[in-house]
């Protein structure tokens, strides 16, 4: 897991420009100079940029042909290389985002570029370019005190919290587009116009990508595939989302091979998950993995999705966590359906 200390982060630039939908030809506000922070906001200020941000998942610029042609990347280098021209440079930014903002519910915001120092990643200080959009105003009250008792008043405003799309762009690993963090509340289809369309990200293959990956593709195959090649119960899919789980928490690195003969065990599961592992990742253009080390933090984010519940009508929810063979299976003479639980201690 990467380690980052923002503690010590500086802001040295900043400018906020105005950034509309284009397809509601709400346009553009561009500042022609820096924003102006009082000193008693500069604390919150740099919270509500930094707050969202977790180490977990690193991305990197790219582009379909040839990551040189990602406009945002070149305007990245160009502001990494010589801040001279910071204003012009995030004028740019504001445009290639108005030019993606085109969805009928992407939302209006003040668009926010900056730069930063001192950011700590993996013990070596680097500097930073934050990219982040306000979207979403909240109301908040202002109690002021007056001669005879105090003047209640409400406003608009952003809270600290609720910062609504954002990245942080290291400067690190410049040829394999940056070591770059992501933050997007919106989780909705509209909203993937900021990581696919503006910024052009793809996850990087580290150890978080592989593991995440392959768990994705494990439960799929199970949940989607395994039922069409073979005549498989709830409870042996539970069975085998369980013992994947279980292999990825008890092991420090991951072999295809180990995988293969712990969690699938029948040669002709092993086949069917090789074939649908390699037509999966042909689709969306994913590399094969052999073996990588695994990533505890991405197991245990895959792990809250995989569902170990055997759902009985409206009635019982059954979470099956261990021997598939102490539940068992049957039908009534009259033909109503049952399972057989087996246990040593009620709790």
């Amino acid at each position: 897991m990467s380690n980052l200390a923002l503690s010590e982060i500086r802001l040295t630039h900043l400018v906020t420009h105005f950034v509309g939908n284009s397809s509601r030809d709400e346009g553009l506000k561009l500042s022609k100079a820096g924003s102006r922070i009082k000193k008693e906001a500069l604390d919150h200020l740099l919270e509500y940029f930094l707050l969202p941000f977790k180490t977990e998942e690193f991305y990197g610029f790219s582009h379909p042909v040839d990551r040189k042609m990602n406009e945002v990347y070149g305007v990245v280098q160009k502001i990494f290389e010589d801040s001279s021209t910071f204003v012009k440079d995030s004028q740019d930014l504001a445009n290639l985002l108005y030019e993606q903002s085109r969805h009928p519910k992407v939302k209006e915001g003040q668009f926010h570029v900056a730069k930063l120092e001192d950011a700590i990643l993996d013990g070596e200080a680097l500097e930073v370019i934050g990219i982040f959009k306000s979207e979403t105003v909240a109301p908040f009250l202002k109690m002021l005190p007056g001669e005879k008792g105090y003047d209640i008043d409400t406003d608009q405003g952003f809270e600290i919290k609720g910062m609504d799309k954002g990245c942080l762009i290291f400067k690190t690993e410049e040829d394999k587009g940056y070591r770059i963090l992501v933050h997007n509340a919106n989780r909705s289809a509209e909203a993937r116009y900021w990581n696919d369309d503006f910024l052009q990200l793809k996850e990087r293959a580290d150890e978080f990508h592989q593991t995440k990956e392959f768990m994705h593709i494990t439960k799929e195959f199970v949940t989607k595939q395994m039922g069409e090649d073979f005549e498989v119960s709830k409870t042996d899919k539970i069975d085998l989302l369980n013992r994947s789980v279980e292999f990825f928490k008890e092991r420090d690195s991951f072999d295809r091979k180990e995988f293969a003969e712990t969690v699938l065990q029948d040669e002709k599961v092993i086949q069917s998950f090789d074939s649908f592992d390699d037509g999966y990742r042909k689709e969306r253009s994913m590399k094969p993995a052999a073996s990588f080390d695994i990533s505890a933090q991405a197991v245990k984010k895959q792990a809250r999705i995989f569902k170990s519940v055997l759902k009985l009508d409206k009635n019982f929810h059954v979470y099956i966590h261990g021997d598939k063979n102490l539940i068992e299976r049957g039908q009534d003479t009259d033909g109503r359906k049952f399972y057989k639980i087996y246990f040593d201690k009620e709790e």
